[in-house]
């Protein structure tokens, strides 16, 4: 019913959000008696990619013309949600996904020793158990990693907004923090990437806030926008990446200086050479102050606060 204005015009009624009392044209296919074809040939055009919009058209997506829009959209999604969720700060450990938990470890050890009795002689099986020895050795990470996740996870509370731990959200050291702060009620962060084989995030993660990436650019991007500090335990070519990537950032000052702790100084100190470097004039003596070694969850969580205590900063700024 229209309702009377003050001039005695009439004003309509508002029209349905969504429905018509009358179809538009062209709302169903065409269909003629003397085109018999016409509606196979109208769904032969829909049902062509060229059809579909773009921001639906996975084919039209994957193009290299369209690898601006999809660096654009790596980097948004988790940008959007991770501040809609509150997140402002985060650790990031990172370390080997190989390192499994020490009775995982232990079984693989076993394993080996048995295949080895009915194989003494087969030098696959040797150097199998040899390096399954050493990560047996190295696994009593794991609970140093788990420990120090719990630590900042306890700091963190279920619904804080201070400080997370953030990982690459695969196995070995990163499902160990993950987990840690997993077993604190806090929440926790897991940045995946897009593998050619399949890597599953670990169970640990805070659904919404485990996040997949195309790019290891923009994933490293996504790292240390929140970073308040990187803790590096043992591990390969990945945690290695991380972490001379985040050194040179610091070391230029393309990024604000934060704490970096190695975990694991024997292995460290075989892996990275710093002094080596200084004495080859590759780099500067207060370069190699950008780092320092820890070897439990209290050493690494009393130095990174401590760290912060001396550059008169506050860790959850």
């Amino acid at each position: 019913m229209s309702e009377p204005r003050n001039d005695g015009r009439r004003v309509p009624p508002p029209p349905h959000p969504v429905e018509r009392r009358e179809p538009l044209p062209g709302h169903e296919p065409r269909s003629s008696p003397e085109d018999p074809g016409a509606t196979e040939r109208v769904n032969a055009l829909i049902e062509n990619s060229s059809y579909a919009p773009a921001d639906r058209d996975l084919a039209f997506l994957s193009r290299d013309d369209t690898r601006g829009v999809r660096l654009q959209l790596d980097y948004l999604k988790p940008e959007v949600l991770l501040r809609e969720a509150g997140i402002r700060h985060a650790i990031v450990v990172f370390g080997s996904t190989r390192i499994p938990e020490p009775r995982e470890a232990r079984r693989r050890v076993d394993a080996l020793a048995r295949a080895l009795e009915a194989r003494p002689d087969d030098p696959e099986l040797t150097r199998k158990l040899s390096v399954a020895r050493r990560v047996l050795d190295k696994s009593r990470y794991y609970d140093v990693a788990r420990e120090f996740g719990r630590r900042v996870g306890e700091a963190e509370g279920p619904e804080g907004n201070r400080v997370v731990i953030m990982t690459g959200g695969g196995p070995g050291i990163m499902e160990a923090a993950n987990r840690g702060a997993w077993d604190a009620g806090a929440r926790t962060v897991g940045l995946n990437v897009t593998l050619p084989h399949e890597q599953f995030p670990n169970p640990y993660i805070t659904p919404g806030l485990c996040f997949g990436f195309h790019y290891f650019a923009l994933r490293k991007l996504h790292f240390l926008l929140r970073a308040r500090a990187l803790v590096a335990f043992p591990g390969g070519y990945g945690t290695l990446d991380e972490l001379f990537e985040t050194l040179t950032l610091i070391q230029t000052r393309t990024i604000q200086p934060l704490p970096v702790v190695l975990v694991g100084e024997e292995y460290w100190r075989k892996v990275f050479d710093p002094d080596f470097l200084v004495a080859e004039g590759t780099i500067d003596p207060e370069d190699r102050e950008l780092v320092w070694f820890a070897e439990t969850a209290d050493e690494i969580w009393t130095g990174i606060r401590t760290w912060y205590r001396m550059s008169g900063r506050s860790l959850d700024d």
